[in-house]
Formats: C-alpha cells, structure tokens, sequence
C-alpha cells in the first residue's frame, strides 16, 4: 500500500516555473515508478511524466517535453515535476501515481494515486 500526497500547486504567469512534490508513504518506494497525470476542466486525465522505479529515462508527454523534467529521491521517498516556460494550457490539476516497478503511459495501469494538486497559468 502506497499514499500519495502532492504539493506545490499554485497560480502562474506564463513563461513561469513551479515545482511540485509527491511525498510517499508505505513500504518499498523504490520498488514502484511513479507517474504524473493532469486533468483540466472538461477533459479526461493525461498522461504527463513517468519513470521507473531506478529513475532512469524519463519519458513525457509531447506538449510538456523539454519543458518539464520529472525527478525522484528514494531516500526521501519523494518525486518533483519541475515545470517550466508554463502555458495556459498547462493548468489543470495534477496527480502523481504508482505501480510497481516499470513506467507506463496510461492511468489505468497505476494502482495508487494521489488528490491531486491545482496549478493555473494565466496569460
């Protein structure tokens, strides 16, 4: 059993930077990838970052690549998504997940998940 609980959220100008935190609890943190979702008002949940569970090679989304860069910390039991050169587009709430060991691009193959955290960039 894994809990999730995200942080960082807030409000943005474009061309701004934030940095969320997903802080982990429960036994074996490095055993699970960890992925990052967003949902915006209307529309369903996608696919943002995600990485295994030894943290090598990041993969993202087409609409954030280069611009975000996903991050975990075993010791601490913590994942970051910075997030840079923020677009209006990129508002939506954001949630971090996990499964065990390998990373995957659709939601429904993560088993935990967190409340999510709101980030909202205006023009």
């Amino acid at each position: 059993q894994v809990q999730l609980v995200e942080s960082g959220g807030g409000l943005v100008q474009a061309g701004g930077s934030l940095r969320l935190s997903c802080a982990a609890s429960g036994r074996s943190f490095s055993s699970y990838a960890m992925g990052w979702f967003r949902q915006a008002p209307g529309k369903e949940r996608e696919f943002v970052a995600a990485m295994s569970w030894n943290g090598g090679n990041p993969i993202y989304a087409d609409s954030v690549k280069g611009r975000f860069t996903s991050s975990r910390d075993n010791a601490k039991n913590t994942v970051h998504l910075q997030m840079n050169s923020l677009k209006p587009e990129d508002t939506a709430v954001y949630y971090c997940a996990a499964k065990l060991y390998y990373r995957a691009t659709r939601a429904n193959e993560y088993a935990y998940w967190g409340q999510g955290t709101q980030v909202t960039v205006s023009s």
